[in-house]
């Protein structure tokens, strides 16, 4: 099966935690695309949604899905996203697409995080896809310098501005043996604003295709 057909897939069985009224929390990517578009076949039952990124924003509105700002709505029930990796604890490097501060906020203020990836995603430890860190822009050369010091390799993704105004370090070579204190350590370092390890808030559902798999809750 191809990787577009799982993901199609992925995203489909994701319609299936949806609740009827209620206002989804939408992640940014190839897979949540797919997603979007089943959700525009059940616009009626639903209020609306709250966008990780404008590029899921102008698909969503493009749908006829209102899009509101998460301070209007408050907890979401639900926030469906992909990954770039998922280990088998469900935690998550994300950020690929730039939007992981976004991703963080809504997956932060949902009571239950579905993960959708196709089989590929899947590694036994995070690290083979270089992690994300979003940064202050004046702050790029400092936070490099911190992550150098912890034995990774920062690269600047330059050209590439955050829908926050900020800029994006890839770290490359690093094999995360615990990636929840990883994540601890990073938001420590003065300049940035997110990285995109999922690891204190992994997802709560990861759908593989038409597997769902749970790990918490």
């Amino acid at each position: 099966m191809s990787r577009d057909a799982q993901k199609k897939l992925a995203a489909e069985k994701a319609l299936e935690f949806v609740e009827e009224g209620s206002v989804v929390g939408v992640g940014t990517g190839s897979t949540v695309a797919f997603f979007i578009d089943g959700l525009a076949r059940m616009k009626g039952r639903i209020e609306g949604a709250v966008s990780s990124s404008e590029q899921s924003t102008r698909q969503l509105q493009q749908h006829g899905i209102p899009v509101f700002d998460l301070n209007a709505v408050g907890p979401l029930k639900l926030y469906v996203d992909g990954a770039d990796e998922c280990d088998p604890w469900n935690r998550l490097i994300k950020g690929g697409g730039a939007a992981l501060t976004r991703e963080k906020i809504i997956a932060a203020a949902s009571d239950k995080f579905v993960c959708i990836i196709d089989a590929a995603k899947q590694v036994e430890l995070l690290g083979q896809f270089p992690l994300p860190v979003e940064v202050v822009p004046m702050a790029r050369s400092l936070v490099a310098r911190r992550i150098v010091e912890m034995d990774g390799q920062p690269v600047w993704r330059e050209g590439v501005v955050t829908d926050n105004g900020n800029w994006i370090l890839d770290v490359h070579h690093w094999r995360i043996q615990d990636p929840v204190s990883l994540e601890a350590k990073l938001n420590q370092i003065t300049g940035v604003v997110a990285c995109g390890l999922f690891a204190a808030r992994p997802a709560d559902v990861v759908i593989i295709g038409d597997t769902i798999r749970a790990i918490r809750g």
